[in-house]
């Protein structure tokens, strides 16, 4: 699929009323899509078919084929992390900014860990502590970061007009687009420890590669990082337009009209971060293990990114 197929499907798997969506009524849309022998490759013709293919992108995990928790399901995603960027994006003090951070850092992590490829497995105990303590170690750096500049300016009474234009507008967007492609990178490390599932055109899985799992944990904090670097940054540049051209005049509509303007940069951003690279990912022959390319002929290769 093209970037913008993707993002036609995205858009429509991201709306939240599929949150309502029971277990009973997934599970007969996946038998539905069994019958049918049918893939997203394919041209979808039948209304029903393609709503059931919304429905299961948007709730069931491609690698388990389990139904995916309510609140790490991807059109859970908007509506949790708007408030958390928001309320991020707007406090003066450090612990506060800490605080907040570290909650909006700790959803992101665990939808990640959710959403992220299944080869790894979590019934391993070992394997399953070792990303809770990545994870916490992930989000309460991230959290830190994120809060040095305001207690920098803070503990030197920093309060320049300078300082303050570089530490509430211009570092916010690069340190969340770090941080969160960091957070990412960490929680999903045991896919470059351990490898990931490929497979050839017809499914059949032909060995694990760590090179494939690097690939697709970077191709996921990349798109991350792209997606809050862009719904901080963004935001700052259109509130600076409209207080410059004083669309408006009451200083008080001036809070909800950049609430509007945050809400419109990430439900805008959010399918383009999905779509950056498919979830479906390829790898060419030549870029994978030699004890891979032992045991097929193929020349390329697919897995499952993660989002």
């Amino acid at each position: 699929q093209s970037f913008f197929q993707r993002f036609l499907l995205w858009a429509d798997a991201l709306d939240p009323l599929l949150l309502l969506k029971s277990s009973n009524e997934i599970k007969r849309t996946r038998l539905l899509i069994q019958i049918n022998e049918k893939t997203l490759s394919e041209p979808i013709q039948n209304n029903q078919t393609k709503q059931a293919f919304l429905l299961s992108l948007s709730s069931v995990h491609p690698d388990t084929d389990k139904i995916i928790p309510v609140l790490f399901r991807p059109p859970a995603f908007m509506p949790i992390t708007l408030p958390l960027v928001i309320i991020s994006s707007v406090q003066h003090q450090a612990k506060h900014s800490f605080f907040w951070q570290f909650v909006f850092h700790t959803y992101t992590a665990a939808f990640t860990l959710v959403n992220g490829n299944g080869t790894p497995k979590a019934e391993d105990y070992s394997l399953q502590q070792k990303q809770i303590f990545l994870g916490l170690g992930a989000t309460s750096y991230s959290a830190c970061v994120g809060a040095l500049p305001l207690t920098f300016v803070n503990r030197y009474t920093l309060k320049s007009s300078l300082m303050q234009l570089v530490v509430r507008k211009l570092l916010p967007a690069p340190l969340f687009a770090l941080t969160s492609a960091f957070t990412v990178a960490m929680v999903r490390s045991p896919e470059f420890d351990n490898g990931i599932e490929v497979m050839d055109r017809n499914g059949k899985v032909v060995g694990v590669s760590k090179k494939a799992g690097e690939k697709a944990v970077m191709e996921t904090a990349l798109s991350r990082a792209v997606l809050f670097g862009t719904t901080f940054f963004l935001p700052e540049v259109l509130m600076y337009c409209v207080q410059r051209a004083r669309f408006v005049k009451n200083p008080r509509a001036l809070g909800p009209v950049r609430m509007f303007v945050v809400m419109s940069v990430l439900a805008g951003m959010l399918p383009v971060s999905f779509s950056m690279f498919p979830q479906c990912g390829e790898i060419k022959r030549a870029d994978l293990e030699p004890e891979i390319l032992s045991s097929t002929e193929e020349t390329e290769f697919f897995y499952n990114r993660g989002i």
